[in-house]
C-alpha cells in the first residue's frame, strides 16, 4: 500500500526546480545578451588600410589609354607612275632636310615634259606664222585699199565734171547715171576692203588669243610636271626618323602610293581611347593630365573622331610641353581628362572600399571598433573620392576591401 509523499520533501523537489529552470532562464538570458559581444568579429589593424578624410582640391576624371606619337609625321607619295631604282635609306634612318630617301624610275616623266615642250614650240610656230600671215595680208589689203582710194578720188573728179558737162547739156542724163554708179561702186569696194582688214585683224586677233591661251595651258602643264618631277626625288622637306620606306627596289608604285613616313621626334602629341560610354562628358578642349611613371604633364583634347569603333572613342590630346624628355615615341600611358573640378572639398583615397560615385557602406574608425556608415561620394578623381556627406573632415575609414564584414554594423579591430 503506497504511502503519501512527505510534504516537506515535495517541497525541496519543486524548489530544486524552480531553481534549475530559472538558472537555464538567466543563462539563456545572458547567452542571447552578451554572446553577440563575446563572439564580435574582429579584424587586425595590420590586415587593413585607412586613410583619413581631409579638405582640398578634388577634379572628376575619365582614365583613358593613349599612346605618344609624333606630332608631326609626313607622308611622302608618289607624284607620278614610276618605279623604284635604289633604296638609300632604311626605316630607323635619322634623316636631315632635304636628304634623298629613294631613287625613283623618271624617264617616263622627263619624255611628257619633253613633249610638253615640244607642244609649246609648236603652238609659238603657230602663232608666229598667224602673226606673219595677218601681216601679209594687211599689207596686200592696205595695198589694194590705197589703190581704191585713189581709184574713188578719180571717179569723184569724173563726176564732178561730168556733172558740169550735164549742166550745159553736153552730156546725157543716161550717161551721167552711169558715171555716178561707177562711183558709188568703187566707194563700195573700198569699204568692203577697209572691212575685210578689219575682220582679218579682228579674226587673226582671236586665234593669236586661242593659241596665247594654249601655251598658257601647256606652260601650265610643264610647270606641274616639273614639279612633281622634282617631288619624285623623295627628300624629307624637315629633319626626323624614317619610320615606313618601301622596301622592294624595281616595284612600280602609281600615282599617288605612298613610298615613305618621316616622323618629327622633337614634338609629341597624344591618341587616347576610351569607351564610348563616357561619349557625352567628352568635349574639345576639356583639360587633360598624361601619366607618364609617376610624372604628369599637362595638356588638353585636340580633336575628337566622330567616328565609334568596337565601342571605343578616339581622341587626340596636345600637350602643354610637346618636347618634354620624358616622351617616347609609341609610349603606352595614362591619360586623365578633366571633366570637373573643385578647388576645396572633402575626400577620401581611393581603395578598394567604394566603386565610385553614390551612395556606399564604410567602416569608419572609432576607437577599436570599426562601425558602418552610409556615406554619399561626389566626383571621382584618380587618387580620391569626394565625400558629400557622411563623414566629416578627419574621420579615419577603412580603405581596404570590407566586403566580408558587410552584413555586420560594426567590426572589433585587434
Amino acid at each position: 500500500m503506497d504511502r503519501e509523499i512527505d510534504v516537506s520533501y515535495r517541497r525541496k523537489q519543486i524548489l530544486r526546480r524552480s531553481v534549475m529552470t530559472v538558472a537555464l532562464i538567466g543563462i539563456a538570458a545572458a547567452v542571447f545578451i552578451w554572446g553577440p559581444r563575446l563572439m564580435k568579429a574582429s579584424v587586425a589593424r595590420t590586415q587593413i588600410r585607412t586613410a583619413r578624410v581631409d579638405a582640398g582640391a578634388i577634379e572628376a576624371q575619365i582614365t583613358a589609354t593613349g599612346r605618344i606619337v609624333p606630332e608631326f609625321e609626313q607622308v611622302l607619295s608618289s607624284p607620278v607612275n614610276a618605279r623604284v631604282l635604289k633604296i638609300l635609306k632604311r626605316e630607323g634612318a635619322i634623316l636631315s632636310k632635304g636628304e634623298p630617301i629613294l631613287e625613283l624610275d623618271l624617264n617616263e616623266s622627263r619624255l611628257a615634259i619633253e613633249k610638253i615642250n615640244q607642244q609649246i614650240e609648236l603652238k609659238q610656230n603657230q602663232q608666229s606664222k598667224a602673226g606673219l600671215d595677218l601681216e601679209s595680208l594687211l599689207i596686200s589689203l592696205q595695198s589694194q585699199i590705197l589703190i581704191k582710194g585713189l581709184e574713188l578720188k578719180g571717179a569723184q573728179a569724173a563726176t564732178a565734171r561730168n556733172r558740169e558737162l550735164f549742166k550745159q547739156g553736153l552730156l546725157s542724163e543716161e550717161r551721167l547715171r552711169e558715171i555716178e554708179f561707177g562711183e558709188e561702186k568703187t566707194r563700195t569696194e573700198l569699204k568692203q576692203l577697209e572691212d575685210s582688214k578689219r575682220n582679218s585683224q579682228a579674226s587673226t586677233k582671236t586665234q593669236l588669243e586661242g593659241l596665247a591661251l594654249e601655251m598658257k595651258t601647256l606652260e601650265q602643264e610643264r610647270t606641274e610636271a616639273q614639279r612633281q618631277l622634282e617631288l619624285a626625288t623623295t627628300k624629307s622637306d624637315r629633319n626626323g626618323v624614317l619610320t615606313w620606306v618601301v622596301n622592294e627596289e624595281g616595284a612600280t608604285m602609281q600615282k599617288g602610293a605612298v613610298l615613305a613616313r618621316i616622323a618629327d621626334l622633337s614634338t609629341f602629341r597624344v591618341e587616347a581611347t576610351v569607351s564610348d560610354v563616357h561619349a557625352n562628358r567628352l568635349s574639345a578642349g576639356l583639360p587633360v593630365k598624361v601619366k607618364i611613371n609617376d610624372d604628369l604633364l599637362e595638356g588638353s583634347i585636340a580633336s575628337i573622331n566622330p567616328t565609334v569603333a568596337n565601342g571605343v572613342i578616339t581622341m587626340l590630346v596636345s600637350l602643354t610641353e610637346k618636347s618634354n624628355t620624358l616622351l617616347r615615341s609609341n609610349m603606352r600611358v595614362d591619360v586623365l581628362i578633366v571633366t570637373d573640378h573643385k578647388e576645396r572639398a572633402l575626400r577620401i583615397k581611393k581603395g578598394p572600399f567604394a566603386s565610385g560615385d553614390g551612395i556606399r557602406d564604410v567602416f569608419v574608425v572609432r576607437g577599436d571598433t570599426a562601425i558602418k556608415t552610409s556615406v554619399r561620394f561626389g566626383i571621382v578623381s584618380f587618387d580620391h573620392y569626394e565625400v558629400v556627406q557622411g563623414l566629416v573632415e578627419g574621420d579615419e575609414v577603412i580603405i581596404s576591401d570590407m566586403n566580408q564584414y558587410q552584413h555586420l554594423k560594426e567590426v572589433k579591430i585587434k
